[in-house]
């Protein structure tokens, strides 16, 4: 039970997360679908359950050397394995903008991330 609690929060967290980068990161838009949402969000927990460990082992030289900061672009990877895998729920601007939305993207969703799992720690102590 413990399990399907913890990928049911990692699920949510992963759909808000994309929401509000999606409502604002200019150049990062999502179709505003459910069902497409709910894809989206299922898509991006299966890449952090499966791929994001591996891209963490293989990025750990760099993530130790930026004290850290090495994560973030590991969470870049994985949204733009995202855009890569479903083009057609997800688009992100990088012709005009750069790699601004992405990374701008890639913050909010970290930062959801870490603000969620941080209270689940605090309620479940």
């Amino acid at each position: 039970m413990k399990l399907i609690s913890k990928l049911l929060l990692i699920f949510i967290t992963n759909l808000l997360g994309l929401f509000l980068a999606a409502y604002f990161v200019k150049g990062f838009y999502i179709n505003p679908d459910v069902i497409n949402y709910l894809k989206l969000g299922l898509i991006f927990t299966a890449l952090n359950i499966f791929v994001r460990p591996i891209l963490k082992l293989v990025m750990t030289p760099i993530v130790i050397l930026t004290l850290g900061f090495g994560i973030i672009v590991v969470n870049a990877i994985i949204l733009y394995i995202l855009y890569r895998i479903y083009p057609y729920g997800i688009s992100i601007d990088m012709t005009t903008a750069g790699l601004y939305p992405l990374v701008y993207a890639t913050l909010i969703v970290s930062a959801v991330h870490f603000i969620i799992n941080f209270a689940s720690k605090r309620a479940y102590k």
